[in-house]
């Protein structure tokens, strides 16, 4: 079973209440499942794990309640949730390197945000590189969306130009791994 750090789950919980109000994320809460709502109605603790399956039906609910259903909602929310830790606990990294150091330092930091993830990074050359997630599984397909949008924004805080982010083996392809290839200049 695939598990997910409780910080990430209250940072899309801070997100969703400050977009939308509590209101709107007591309303969302109401809308799911019995599983997933003991979930999201119990404490949730930063520093422990959590289902990713229930997490991404939360996620699923949230993108239909709010964006009609339009998943690619979750690449620019998660965008803002890279950039808001970017600019705050993990500014440093931005300060200290290069795109290619940001994009290996994100990979090691996505290791501790999954239980039962491996994450590899491979450097192409300058400018390019492949992250291969394995682990996954086709259910598990929406969290895609949130890696893409992870580090497109950060490689844009970095000040790299001409970025190019997307899976090449997609999570619900059902292969064992995906790969995330991305490049820069």
């Amino acid at each position: 079973m695939v598990e997910i750090k409780g910080s990430v789950i209250l940072d899309s919980i801070t997100g969703i209440k400050k977009r939308d109000g509590a209101q709107a994320y007591e309303e969302l809460v109401a809308l799911l499942d019995e599983d997933t709502k003991r979930m999201f109605q119990g404490v949730i603790s930063g520093s422990s794990w959590y289902s990713l399956e229930l997490f991404l039906r939360f996620l699923a609910a949230e993108v239909n309640k709010s964006a009609n259903g339009n998943e690619e909602v979750l690449v620019t929310r998660s965008e803002k949730v890279i950039e808001r830790q970017l600019r705050g606990i993990y500014k440093v990294f931005v300060k200290l390197g290069s795109p290619e150091f940001l994009m290996k330092r994100i990979a090691a930091v996505h290791m501790t945000y999954f239980n039962g993830v491996a994450i590899e990074f491979t450097s192409l050359g300058p400018g390019k590189a492949t992250i291969r997630y394995t682990g996954f599984e086709a259910k598990h397909r929406l969290i895609g969306l949130t890696i893409v949008g992870f580090f497109r924004k950060a490689l844009e805080l970095s000040g790299a130009t001409e970025r190019d982010v997307r899976f090449t083996t997609r999570i619900e392809e059902a292969k064992g791994y995906a790969d995330l290839a991305v490049s820069w200049k």
